[in-house]
């Protein structure tokens, strides 16, 4: 019932300037961000992201970025005795049956698919329940070692979530994210959502973009980098074959970037821009 509800309201039926906290509209204000002591990445960083499979540790790049639910002890320990990053990922926005905690989300929480990802579900990210399993799995970040968070689908604003979700309430979750990350002493990547760069930059240490080239919005990403805050940028490629094909055009264009080619599943196959 309530996410028909949200859906006739459109977002809960909230005035302008107000969000969401479960069922109550609440006034917006964004106050500071959550100081940071940590070190962030800069821009320019080598980095390699393997969310499927064994993952390579054998590589000398200075990041890491691992899904946070499959990484062992012995994967973390490797990354660090390099000296490397270990940034973990995690979706923050959606539903994903196959994690550990999937059974502690409410139904009504649960909303449509995810395109192109028929298995994922976007979550009510102004149901005060689903932050509070977020900030375990950051909780669950520290305990395992990791020095950074990438919360991916930050972006249901932008989609037919089944809860109406605004651009400020987006920007609410991205921030909250972003401080939650912050006390616990963990850096955080903005993950996409491009469109809210220039609200965003001061709440988070770098960004993990996809196909910003095929989308032709890496210009976008261009205050990243004058902050020297890292671009951590995937062009995709159906066959790993097709790899360089694609490097030739992608690599010139992202000056600054730590750009990388990849195939979709997120296995072990890199190649890098020079």
């Amino acid at each position: 019932m309530l996410v028909g509800l949200l859906l006739a309201c459109g977002g809960g039926g909230c005035e302008d300037g107000e969000v969401r906290e479960g069922t109550t509209c609440v006034p917006y204000v964004a106050g500071d961000p959550e100081p940071f002591a940590g070190p962030g990445i800069p821009a320019g960083v080598s980095w390699q992201w393997q969310i499927t499979g064994t993952v390579d540790t054998s590589l000398d790049v200075d990041v890491y970025d691992v899904d946070l639910f499959e990484l062992t002890d012995a994967v973390r320990d490797a990354i660090h005795a390099r000296g490397s990053t270990l940034v973990c990922y995690f979706s923050a926005g959606s539903y994903e049956p196959w994690t550990p905690d999937a059974a502690e989300f409410p139904e009504d929480t649960i909303g449509r698919r995810l395109e192109g990802w028929p298995d994922e579900r976007w979550l009510d990210v102004n149901d005060p329940t689903v932050r509070e399993i977020l900030e375990a799995r950051l909780d669950l970040a520290v305990e395992k070692g990791c020095d950074g968070v990438e919360p991916d689908n930050v972006t249901a604003w932008d989609t037919s979530s089944g809860f109406g979700v605004t651009q400020l309430e987006q920007l609410a979750f991205n921030r909250f994210l972003a401080d939650a990350a912050h006390v616990r002493g963990l850096s955080v990547a903005l993950k996409n959502d491009v469109e809210q760069i220039a609200d965003l930059l001061d709440w988070f240490d770098y960004t993990v973009n996809e196909e910003c080239w095929d989308y032709d919005e890496c210009d976008t990403l261009a205050p990243f980098v004058a902050a020297d805050k890292a671009v951590l940028h995937t062009e995709y490629v159906d066959d790993f074959a097709d790899a360089q094909a694609l490097a030739d055009r992608v690599c010139p264009a992202g000056a600054g970037f730590s750009t990388i080619i990849k195939e979709w599943d997120l296995g072990p196959e890199r190649l890098a821009c020079p």
